[in-house]
């Protein structure tokens, strides 16, 4: 039986981090996918041999024991390992590695495993009825991606479209969604083995900072600049919110940094009915210039 090197097969070093790995291996199915070579015999197979490759290195455990196991090759093979049976321990023979569609190397060391059987190094042989191992279903690794968006697209929601194994897929993000948070897309992610589920699109919500607002949590807030009389004697100031023009009342003798808090017009509460609130910080304005007339209108309000 032929030994593995999974490292050569992906094209990367065995230093390399599991975010290297994925991306190789995504790299090569995209070039060798069946649906992009129909009916080339050698793509497919190199397709099976790169998946195979990922099978193991892109999961942490697996690729941890592909490491240990690199070191006792000659070990286990010269134990009598034929291909079809593992022949050693008095002529018993323990049979049924295969039916993955992956290679003997594959089904021998990572194809899963009966009951019972022998550990060498955390490495199962064996188990079962004569040692016949079950070939196991695996899930597909899951896909991650980032996606950037305003915060006027996380208020009124947003969609986006995705190109994943050359399938177009359209992802509805709803009102309300986070900055950091993370979405699932259940089985878009890459294909299962032997029958598993495929895995998940994981995609992370990045916000950009916005120019007028801030957010916390479901609340918005920004400043509002008002005119000193307005501040004194009290009014209306217009302003523009997300949800159109409101006419915000301004009591009289209003101060400087004060809050004035509307409330339904903050975020909406993503997957929930309901808005949070808009905080309004009060800036007051003070005129560039006044008329002698209005500074002694001041002096004498001073003097009383």
């Amino acid at each position: 039986m032929e030994y593995k090197d999974y490292y050569k097969v992906l094209g990367v070093e065995r230093s390399a981090t599991q975010d290297q790995i994925k991306k190789a291996y995504r790299k090569l199915a995209v070039k060798y996918h069946p649906d992009k070579n129909p009916g080339d015999k050698a793509a497919e197979e190199k397709f099976k041999e790169i998946s195979e490759a990922y099978q193991v290195l892109g999961n942490e455990e697996s690729r941890k024991k592909y490491d240990e196991l690199g070191a006792n090759w000659k070990q286990y093979e010269n134990m009598g390992y034929d291909g079809q049976g593992f022949q050693g321990f008095g002529g018993q023979g323990f049979e049924g590695f295969g039916n993955s569609g992956f290679s003997d190397f594959f089904d021998m060391f990572f194809g899963g495993h009966g009951s019972g059987g022998f550990d060498f190094g955390n490495i199962n042989f064996g188990g079962g009825s004569r040692g016949r191992t079950r070939t196991r279903a695996m899930k597909g690794q899951d896909l991650s991606a980032s996606i950037d968006m305003t915060l006027r697209e996380a208020y009124f929601g947003s969609q986006r479209m995705f190109k994943i194994g050359g399938e177009t897929i359209k992802i509805s993000i709803k009102p309300g969604v986070k900055d950091g948070q993370t979405l699932r897309v259940k089985g878009k992610g890459n294909p299962g083995f032997n029958g598993g589920e495929n895995g998940d699109l994981l995609l992370k919500i990045h916000i950009m900072q916005d120019p007028v607002y801030q957010r916390d949590g479901d609340d918005l807030i920004r400043n509002i600049n008002i005119d000193v009389y307005t501040a004194i004697l009290g009014g209306k100031v217009e302003i523009d919110t997300m949800k159109g023009n409101v006419n915000v009342p301004i009591k009289p003798q209003t101060q400087n940094n004060s809050i004035l808090r509307l409330k339904g017009l903050g975020m909406p509460h993503y997957g929930k009915e309901g808005n949070g609130s808009l905080l309004l910080k009060v800036q007051l304005m003070l005129p560039n210039h006044f008329s002698e007339k209005e500074l002694d209108l001041i002096k004498k309000a001073k003097e009383s």
